[in-house]
């Protein structure tokens, strides 16, 4: 134990040597612009944060012992066979390492060595930490065929371990399924189902911390973008990148990513599953380009004394050309002038001139010139497009014409037009279409990679708008289809890929849970043959007894959750208090006027502060130690239909890691038995 102390020391020193390395670097003499100089110096900054040592986080958190030397390429530079492996790379002042990226092709094996496939690797070291401090190892002799398999109690402790603060990260934990996952290839896009407590968001940040490490360079230039079904879960989930060492990657969610205009109108479930439905690109589609018209005029340009004319069928050509060619209304609103006035040029070099580019340019410009194309090819807002199509019934007719029917269509008008589109009342549904029609004008810019997180939530046209952000990339898309529980929720994996734009993409369904204890799970997968009939149910790796309590509560429900929240808080770890969102401000008032301070969803819990109060609307993505579910009919009566409620519960019963007490007045679901 002494000699690996000995060792963690002399890393966090090498670290510590590495950060101020580049805190003493000059950059006076070094830079030829202010422009340069300043891109140089937020790159040393970013350097400098990278290289931070956090205390409590363990510098590295296993070995490896190589049964035969490995080649300086593979171990980054060591040429040796032991090699201890953690969050980042670490050298000395001579350059060899003292840790290994979790990420190098040479750390893979700490995941994936088995007794079956030791992958020339002797014995496997695992390390236990208490506050930072290196306290215990195990090891693993994978060479030894006479060792039995048995779980790792270091291993099992680290999974269980209680948690105060955001999400941690899994590095130390990785499972062989998850990192074949977090490891795919950054051109192609995968799509994980994964149960409750299978570990699937924590899989989709380490797949973007590792993609940057094997992909710096390309995704650094192209961009990377984590996308959550809300800011509470995104300020869940936001430190476990920086404890990484990955600094710059974008965190949004879908309505942030389409906020082209202020949400403030809400639709009803019918109206907004309508408003989502793929027909709806087609009606844009037919809306945007409504506007294009054959000239039955012909274009005059005058240019000093003479005058050249463009006669109406030949305008008519270059117009039916660009239609006919699919390109992006606005790329054909920038061409259609240009075009027309190398017609002009063509004319001018029959007559005998000899014009030039800038000819041309002073051609295109021309009054006559943009009459024409205004007159055919109207320039189009795609704000103002939504709102005429919402507020006129024969626009809208004309757009939906063969695709929606007059039910469909009367749905979606507002029942009082509003007189602007500044006064609109904008609904989140509505904006997800404004993303659509802007794309249909001048296309979205694409980025490397796309983390798209509780996917099983979005309309098919959210798909599309998170699609359009990884069109020349690829996506990791992770989601569970039991916890649908938005009306419009999708049906299979295929049809949301589907409309993501990345059809064939390979799907991995991770069954094994390692946070959700068995009992619990097992329980809530009671409700799977109702929500989503064809999963498989989940299993756990954790066996608990005594985790799970039901408890009818024939009067006094709320002064018995109190006491249940008090029972939790004297355990280590988080307390969640879930219940219907219609009961969050009687619960509110009740542990306010006993005293017991609690936190909003997503706020990080504190030693001194560990109860948070989580309406059923916001628990989706977030755990808890302990679970307080009040009342689970009134979370099912909260949706607007049963299965969706259903599914609901099932989210909610599947937060707690150590325990989960359900009390209920009203009868429990039937469905749960």
């Amino acid at each position: 134990m002494g000699r690996e102390r000995a060792h963690l020391a002399a890393s966090r020193a090498a670290l510590k040597a590495m950060r101020e390395d580049v805190e003493s670097l000059d950059l006076r003499d070094v830079t030829g612009t202010w422009v340069s100089s300043l891109v140089l110096r937020k790159q040393v900054d970013e350097r400098i944060k990278a290289l931070a040592d956090l205390a409590h986080t363990p510098l590295f958190f296993g070995r490896l012992d190589y049964l035969h030397a490995i080649s300086e390429a593979e171990s980054e530079g060591g040429g040796g066979e032991r090699f201890y492996i953690g969050r980042r790379h670490v050298h000395d002042a001579g350059g060899d390492p003292m840790v290994i990226d979790w990420r190098a092709p040479v750390s893979q094996p700490f995941y994936r060595a088995s007794r079956t496939e030791p992958l020339d690797v002797a014995k496997r070291r695992r390390f236990g930490y208490t506050g930072g401090e290196l306290t215990a190892y195990e090891d693993e002799n994978l060479s030894d065929p006479d060792e039995a398999d048995s779980r790792s109690a270091l291993l099992a402790a680290e999974i269980e371990k209680p948690r105060v603060g955001p999400m941690r990260d899994i590095v130390a934990t990785i499972q062989p399924e998850q990192d074949e996952i977090v490891r795919a290839d950054v051109t192609g896009t995968i799509c994980v189902q994964g149960a409750p407590g299978t570990g699937k968001t924590a899989v989709g940040l380490h797949r973007v911390a590792y993609l940057l490490y094997a992909h710096r360079e390309r995704l650094a230039r192209t961009g990377t973008l984590v996308v959550g079904p809300n800011r509470s879960f995104l300020r869940y989930i936001e430190q476990v990148l920086p404890a990484l060492g990955e600094l710059d990657v974008a965190q949004a969610t879908v309505q942030e990513l389409v906020g082209h205009v202020e949400v403030r109108g809400t639709d009803s479930a019918d109206t907004a599953r309508l408003k989502g439905d793929a027909r709806m690109a087609a009606v844009l589609r037919n809306a945007v380009r409504a506007g294009i018209t054959l000239p039955t005029e012909p274009c005059v340009v005058v240019r000093g004394s003479r005058r050249w004319r463009l006669p109406a069928y030949e305008l008519e050509q270059i117009v039916r050309e660009l239609a006919e060619r699919e390109i992006r209304y606005g790329a054909a609103l920038e061409a259609l002038p240009q075009r027309i006035a190398h017609a002009v040029l063509v004319k001018m070099e029959q007559g005998g001139e000899a014009p030039d580019d800038r000819v041309q340019d002073a051609v295109a410009r021309n009054a006559a010139v943009k009459a024409a194309v205004k007159s055919c090819w109207p320039a189009v807002d795609p704000v103002k497009l939504v709102h005429r199509l919402l507020s006129d019934a024969a626009f809208l007719a004309a757009a939906a014409d063969g695709i929606l029917d007059a039910d469909e269509q009367a749905a979606l008008l507002w029942a009082k037009p509003p007189r602007s589109a500044r006064t609109a009342p904008w609904s989140a549904a509505d904006a997800v279409l404004i993303d659509e029609a802007a794309d249909l004008v001048h296309r979205t810019p694409s980025l490397g990679h796309v983390v798209v997180d509780e996917a099983q939530d979005l309309s098919p046209m959210q798909y599309r708008a998170v699609g359009r952000r990884c069109t020349t990339g690829s996506a990791t898309v992770l989601g569970d289809l039991a916890q649908g529980t938005t009306p419009w929720a999708t049906g299979s994996w295929a049809e949301a890929l589907h409309h993501l734009g990345k059809d064939g993409a390979h799907v991995e369904e991770l069954t094994q849970g390692f946070r959700v204890p068995g009992e619990v799970i097992a329980y809530a997968s009671r409700l799977l043959p109702a929500i989503a009939p064809g999963l498989a149910p989940a299993t756990s790796v954790r066996d608990l007894p005594g985790s799970l309590a039901l408890r009818h509560v024939p009067d006094g429900l709320d002064a018995a959750v109190l006491d249940a929240c008090r029972a939790g808080l004297r355990h280590e770890g988080s307390v969640g208090l879930i219940a219907a969102d219609a009961r969050i401000p009687a619960l509110a008032e009740a542990l306010g006027a006993a005293g017991l301070p609690f936190l909003d969803p997503g706020t990080e819990t504190t030693a001194e502060a560990r109860l948070t109060l989580v309406p059923a609307s916001l628990a989706k993505g977030l755990e808890y130690d302990h679970v307080v579910l009040d009342e689970p009919a009134a979370i099912v009566a909260g949706e607007p239909d049963h299965r969706t409620g259903l599914r609901r519960l099932y989210v909610a019963l599947t937060r707690a890691v150590s325990g989960l007490a359900v009390l209920h007045t009203e009868p429990l679901p039937a469905e749960l038995g």
